[in-house]
């Protein structure tokens, strides 16, 4: 195999799973198909570009790879370069770790399972 395969069809793998999971696409097709899918399983596997992109790879792996070994190989790589490709050109801020509502004390994050002795309710939860 030789590389420039590799990069085409990381690149159309990439080019593919963005088009499906979060473009308009031609005549608004990618927004009719995810709305089509719904709640399935098929909605679901068109939301996460992660998930798209290894069925997505599949194809193409098996198109240019000559070996069962060099597919499955393939396969996963086709697949892993397409996320490492969409987290680099995602613009979207990540959503963080940690935010504080207000002026709460809280002395744990998950203030409901595990209530502290000396935390005191005043009427702000």
């Amino acid at each position: 195999m030789r590389i420039y395969w590799f990069l085409l069809g990381l690149l159309a793998v990439w080019r593919v799973t963005h088009l499906l999971s979060q473009e308009d696409g031609p005549w608004q097709s990618s927004v009719w198909l995810r709305r089509r899918a719904g709640a399935t399983v098929w909605g679901s596997l068109l939301d996460c570009f992660n998930c798209l992109s290894l069925w997505i790879s599949a194809p193409f792996a098996l198109q240019i790879g000559t070996t069962a070994g060099e597919r499955a190989c393939l396969w996963l790589a086709l697949s892993g370069g397409a996320i490492v490709l969409q987290r680099l050109t995602d613009h979207t801020p990540p959503m963080p770790a940690y935010f504080e509502h207000g002026d709460q004390d809280h002395v744990m994050l998950r203030e409901g399972e595990n209530r502290d002795a000396t935390h005191t309710n005043d009427g702000r939860d």
